[in-house]
């Protein structure tokens, strides 16, 4: 026999049971407690700075890390990648490696009437985040407006010929100096890192081929020039070294001779302080020691001849011979 609940047969259809509102309203109760106590807590990550608002009003700033906020619409937090450094292109879009033209930002006009292409990258951060999100509307594009903007007024003062060689450096300089007075002026809270050029030509075709083969030439010249530099600053040290050893052996040939002078001067003085004292002394002794020097192997005799008679004497047979004398005797024999 089947036994059946009277008071379940007795409850009209699509009644809930005793009680179950009460579960469900305490079920729901507990997921919004959850919800809310999870929407109080968030981290920021390590590239990432959050402005916290309070009642939709700028209260204050978090850095990375877990913290804690009032349940919304109390507080909210707003997540900016500040720290990271990002870049905005002028004159072109790259997804990956694919880069796609916008002639649009990258033609313009120099001082000179020419046409140029420029493409440009803007590298930036957040440098106040209060400045960034309530200061303009849309940072980036105001950034990406005004760089182009920039980009066209210094370019747009400088000749073709020197924006497409030597003065690529300068304008960019020129451009990030303008690019921070602009961010400094409206207060964007955007910080300009770095301005490069990718490329500063003339449009395609036969004139691109022209100016290229300017740039050729100029990088010759360029280079010729610096050869130059470098044969001359090879040379004259070189140069320079060789006069100062010409000068120093010519002040040491200088002071040989002087020292030398002033030794004959010596020794004519001490010669002629004795030539004072016994003149014919003197004058034989200069006269022997002259010939001495002009016939060092003669042989010299001295003979008075005052009387006026010529005197001969055989003076070099009556010296004894340099030569031995040879040895007398039997062959064979002994010497007597």
């Amino acid at each position: 026999m089947d036994i059946i609940d009277l008071n379940t047969a007795r409850r009209p259809a699509g009644q809930l049971p005793p009680g179950m509102l009460r579960k469900i309203g305490w079920g729901a109760a507990a997921v919004l407690l959850l919800l809310i106590v999870y929407s109080c807590f968030y981290t920021v990550q390590e590239q990432e700075r959050a402005a916290i608002l309070t009642f939709g009003k700028y209260t204050g700033e978090s850095r990375a890390g877990l913290h804690f906020k009032w349940p919304y619409p109390i507080q909210q937090v707003v997540k900016v990648q500040a720290v990271r450094v990002q870049q905005t292109t002028i004159g072109y879009r790259q997804s990956g490696d694919t880069i796609t033209p916008v002639d649009e930002e990258a033609l313009m006009i120099t001082g000179d009437e020419n046409i140029v292409s420029a493409d440009a990258v803007i590298q930036w951060n957040v440098s106040n985040i209060r400045d960034y999100l309530y200061n303009v509307e849309n940072p980036e594009l105001f950034l990406r407006n005004a760089a182009s903007a920039t980009i066209r007024s210094v370019i747009g003062s400088q000749k073709l010929d020197y924006a497409i060689t030597d003065g690529k450096t300068d304008i960019q300089d020129k451009v990030r100096a303008n690019l921070l007075e602009l961010q400094d002026k409206y207060q964007t809270g955007i910080q300009i890192m770095d301005v490069k050029f990718q490329d500063i030509e003339p449009p395609g075709g036969q004139v691109e081929e022209a100016f290229r083969e300017v740039t050729n030439a100029r990088e010759e010249k360029n280079t010729k020039i610096n050869n130059a530099a470098k044969y001359e600053n090879e040379r004259i040290p070189k140069a320079r070294g060789e006069a100062q050893a010409l000068l120093e052996k010519a002040e040491a040939d200088k002071k040989s001779r002087i020292l030398n002078a002033e030794g004959d001067v010596a020794k004519f003085n001490a010669i002629y302080e004795q030539y004072k004292a016994s003149p014919d002394v003197t004058q034989s002794r200069l006269i022997l020691e002259t010939l001495e020097k002009i016939l060092p192997n003669a042989k010299i005799f001295i003979s008075d001849s005052k009387d006026g008679t010529v005197k001969y004497l055989p003076i070099t047979e009556l010296l004894p011979s340099s030569k031995p004398a040879p040895q007398q005797g039997n062959p064979g024999g002994s010497a007597k």
